[in-house]
């Protein structure tokens, strides 16, 4: 397997575990916080999903699926377009009350550019500076490792809610 095997696998494999976390979730488990403070399953996988589609764009030069796809329109949310949850209050947090498909559907929009992207770098491209505001400043393969395993951080935090909410809502 190659360099783009491997990153699309594991692109995938976030996908696939989107799908399985929101399969027959309802409105109460989505919007569930174990204490008042805790992110809700809809907003980690609504900021998940923002931080993969912002970060995308950005390092492709590419529009956000956010804006480009009417995303933004279709979940209506009171944030600024360009708004990924970084740093949102509770408020904030509770804001992100969408259905399931919905952010199935938005992950899914994002995962289709983020795998073409992918598939047309090449081993050398992983070498690009991409962001120069860090020491040492940071390639398009450390941006997409990171993107990674940010996904990966929120999808088991969201898993981990998820496993709390079914026993709380029984």
């Amino acid at each position: 397997m190659d360099t783009r095997g491997l990153l699309s696998d594991a692109v995938e494999r976030i996908g696939q575990g989107v799908h399985r976390l929101l399969a027959g979730v309802d409105h109460d488990v989505l919007t569930f916080r174990p204490d008042q403070e805790a992110n809700t399953i809809a907003w980690l996988v609504w900021h998940l999903t923002r931080g993969q589609d912002a970060q995308i764009a950005d390092v492709y030069g590419l529009e956000q699926q956010w804006t480009a796809g009417g995303w933004a329109d279709r979940f209506g949310l009171p944030f600024s377009r360009a708004d990924t949850g970084y740093g949102h209050s509770r408020e904030e947090v509770a804001a992100v009350d969408v259905p399931a498909d919905l952010l199935a559907g938005y992950y899914d929009a994002t995962q289709e550019i983020t795998l073409a992207r992918i598939a047309s770098t090449g081993d050398a491209d992983l070498d690009r500076v991409v962001d120069t505001r860090w020491d040492p400043p940071v390639t398009l393969g450390v941006r997409l490792i990171s993107i990674i395993d940010d996904d990966v951080k929120h999808l088991g935090q969201a898993e981990y809610a998820k496993g709390i909410a079914l026993r709380a809502l029984r």
